[in-house]
């Protein structure tokens, strides 16, 4: 028997009043997205001022140029993109090299150092 009585009794909650009071949820599709507005269209954005939509899944420039300008800059983007790429992987090499030179001189020189340690030492025991 508890001293001061049951101190964990919790209240019943009163029954849910109805799910929703609007009428919505009884309503398709189609006449939901006139009701609410959902029917917002295409999504589309302007980036370096060429506008862009976005259909079946890909971005696809919406612009007055003819065809033929879009794809003569997207082949020079293109190929100046290659050019990027071949010379970002030939620095990162470099790099790599430069660090293995210098990783290499390194040890080296720690090498010579405690060589040079290990000599004045015994010069200093000889006299």
């Amino acid at each position: 028997m508890p001293l001061f009585g049951n101190t964990f009794s919790p209240k019943k909650t009163p029954p849910r009043k109805s799910a929703s009071l609007s009428n919505l949820h009884s309503l398709d599709r189609s006449t939901r997205e006139v009701e609410l507005g959902l029917d917002y269209g295409t999504p589309t954005m302007n980036l370096a001022g060429q506008n862009l939509k976005f259909e079946n899944g890909q971005w696809i420039a919406d612009t007055g140029f003819s065809a033929g300008m879009d794809r003569r800059e997207a082949q020079r983007l293109r190929r100046r993109n290659q050019q990027l790429e071949e010379e970002n992987n030939l620095l990162r090499l470099k790099v790599d090299i430069l660090l293995d030179m210098l990783s290499e001189t390194t040890a080296e020189s720690h090498l010579m150092e405690k060589e040079l340690d290990e000599l004045k030492s015994v010069s200093r025991r000889r006299k």
